[in-house]
């Protein structure tokens, strides 16, 4: 009887450390859901984008990618943001897609328009720029060619 208290003591414990890990690993990443409001912006590609990435001003997190649609118009791609309550964003601003670095993730990147007026509960930032497609830049660059002939030391076609 001695050895199955002891079992199950440990395993008490065993599940309590873990419930502290999970508690500590959820109220830390952010998947909260997190009081703000919601804006929209447009892009023409949204490349490496996924919801939950960040969404910073002047390299600061200030809201998250919430959800991405096609709008069935103009065949651009809708991306809904949630931000932070407290940072108020001037309408004319304008939101970029950009990346970490060379293999890091992508985020909206928002630059402040100088605008007296602030976006609201479903406002739509206006001044957009999409992910730039790496791969296709780097393939122009290897296989770019100048079309001409080649000339030899003097400047002369052979």
């Amino acid at each position: 009887m001695q050895s199955n208290f002891v079992e199950t003591l440990i395993g008490a414990i065993v599940v309590i450390v873990a419930g502290v890990f999970l508690f500590y690993g959820y109220s830390n990443s952010g998947m909260r859901s997190a009081s703000g409001y919601k804006v929209t912006a447009e892009f023409d590609r949204v490349d490496g984008l996924a919801n939950g990435s960040d969404v910073r001003l002047s390299g600061i997190k200030v809201g998250t990618i919430v959800a991405q649609t096609i709008d069935q118009t103009n065949y651009k791609a809708v991306v809904k943001m949630n931000l932070a309550t407290d940072v108020k964003i001037p309408d004319d601003s304008s939101a970029k897609i950009t990346s970490e670095g060379l293999l890091g993730s992508n985020y909206i990147a928002l630059t402040p328009g100088g605008s007296e007026t602030y976006l609201a509960e479903g406002g739509e930032i206006s001044f957009t720029q999409g992910s730039i497609d790496l791969m296709s830049l780097i393939g122009q660059a290897v296989f770019s060619t100048t079309g001409g002939k080649k000339e030899d030391s003097e400047g002369k076609a052979p």
